[in-house]
């Protein structure tokens, strides 16, 4: 009889086997209330090495890190009209405290807009004060109707920062910095996900912002994902809060604003962009464990080569963990890994200690490092040869994530001219791009009775337009989580 495979097949079942692979992988479990989830230490430790890489990106631009309550004024939500209405369906509030009611409910915040705003309001006085850069990682509510963990939770992790500028250029350069420079330069390079940069549309915007820009992925079954989002907010809430600034010529004037966020959402995207049936794969930049070394059998001698070589990874510049568990079976250990996505294995025991060697297993099928043949299967390496060849392998396998997310992404877009066209490649599973001069706000509004949406607009050569209606605009369309 054919041993039960270990996740749910891809092609099976994708929402099982993610939901399964979340599960195995020790990445996450589902909180006590309805759509709240607690990250396991495997799943933190990811979210750790994103904020770290995201964070010194951050700080390059000048931006400071700053922290904001969770408790926010509900008249707070109500100073900019189209704001509180995009998010009033997903408030929490609170009514009841130290058990009594509240003279005034508060929201938990689902974005810190407003509160920043109002102390933004203070802190700026001069065009000396400007422009002011500030971000926080912190946690939100939205209360969400459809849960699955990562992708949609009620309360999630992320990082939002808020800007003030003295003029429009200098907003919307800044916005535009942190969506290529900052976001997608961090998805590109660390997390080895081919992404597509864009504008999105009026319909799909960030309430209150008069512009908002996007990266988009495609998952392993062919939809979208918003992974981050960069919004110019124009002067909208400036005016409801007076945020404005004594100019060198000596007027009083608005400031212009941005706001942009990346969320846990990343982690979801890290599973269904590079995991396959055999569990996660973990880009080797982004790894928090880059280099597992496994101890066979618990003879001493095993035990000790296993703990040598650790410190030789280590003192390189590898971050390496040593699996000396030899009370668990090693079989079982050793598909715990794979499931967990480490790039690579090192698998030491008895007869490897006789021969001098190293058995290494490459998580990342497809490499063509002559030191290690092709990713994917085993290979019995010098153990003096380990800290010379590793930095390189890791490398390698770091490109190669990243050329398979643009393969597939490239491979499952079509162009189309009708509308027909766009609907049936996206029901299909993949993307399509179509004119938007052919599709139109109308067209967007057709799209939503099928379960597909515009994900953003693209300038013809694939740059981000300067406008919603910019000549040559082309409308990405997918399904979406």
């Amino acid at each position: 009889m054919a041993k039960a495979p270990v996740l749910t097949p891809r092609a099976d079942d994708f929402p099982r086997w993610y939901q399964d692979l979340i599960t195995k992988a020790e990445l996450a479990d589902n909180g006590p209330v309805r759509g709240t989830m607690v990250i396991r230490p495997y799943g933190y430790g990811l979210w750790e090495r994103m904020q770290a890489e995201m964070d010194a990106r951050i700080k390059e631009t000048g931006t400071q890190n700053a922290y904001f309550p969770l408790l926010i004024p509900q008249s707070y939500l109500t100073r900019e009209a189209d704001h509180v209405e995009g998010f009033a369906p997903e408030l929490a509030v609170v009514t009841h405290g130290g058990g009594k009611e509240l003279e005034e409910p508060a929201v938990v915040r689902p974005t810190s807009e407003m509160i920043i705003n109002d102390y933004f309001s203070k802190w700026v006085q001069s065009y000396r004060d400007l422009p002011l850069l500030i971000n926080q990682w912190a946690n939100v509510v939205r209360w969400e109707l459809r849960p699955r963990l990562f992708l949609r939770t009620t309360e999630f992790l992320w990082q939002e920062g808020h800007t003030a500028h003295a003029t429009e250029e200098d907003a919307r350069a800044f916005a535009s910095h942190i969506h290529r420079q900052v976001y997608e330069d961090f998805m590109t390079n660390v997390l080895a996900m081919d992404v597509v940069p864009g504008r999105k549309t009026v319909k799909e915007r960030f309430a209150g912002a008069v512009n908002t820009l996007t990266l988009e992925g495609m998952m392993g079954d062919g939809k979208a994902l918003q992974m981050a989002t960069s919004h110019e907010l124009g002067q909208n809430f400036a005016k409801a809060f007076n945020t404005s600034y004594l100019s060198k010529d000596g007027t009083q004037e608005l400031v212009w604003q941005t706001s942009w966020g990346s969320t846990t959402r990343m982690i979801g995207a890290l599973v269904m962009m590079h995991g396959d049936d055999n569990g996660l794969r973990v880009p080797p930049r982004l790894a928090q464990t880059q280099v597992v070394v496994l101890a066979i059998k618990g003879d001493e001698p095993v035990l000790a080569k296993v703990r040598e070589i650790g410190d030789r990874l280590k003192a390189a510049g590898i971050r390496v963990h040593v699996d000396d568990r030899t009370d668990t079976p090693f079989g079982r250990r050793a598909v715990d890994w794979e499931l967990k996505g480490v790039p690579v294995r090192i698998e030491i025991g008895p007869r490897d200690l006789e021969n001098g060697t190293a058995m290494v297993a490459r998580r990342i099928p497809g490499g063509t490092s002559q030191a290690f043949g092709t990713g994917g299967g085993k290979e019995a390496i010098a153990v003096e040869d380990l800290v010379r060849l590793l930095p390189a392998v890791l490398e390698e396998d770091q490109a190669l994530l990243l050329a398979q997310s643009r393969e597939r992404r490239e491979s499952r877009t079509t162009e189309v001219s009708t509308f027909d066209e766009a609907v049936e490649a996206a029901v299909a599973g993949g993307w399509a791009r179509i004119p938007w001069a052919t599709l139109g706000e109308d067209g967007e509004a057709r799209l939503a009775e099928h379960g597909v949406t515009v994900r953003c607009l693209v300038a013809e050569d694939g740059s981000v337009p300067s406008a919603d209606d910019a000549p040559g605009n082309v409308a990405v369309v997918a399904r979406a989580y």
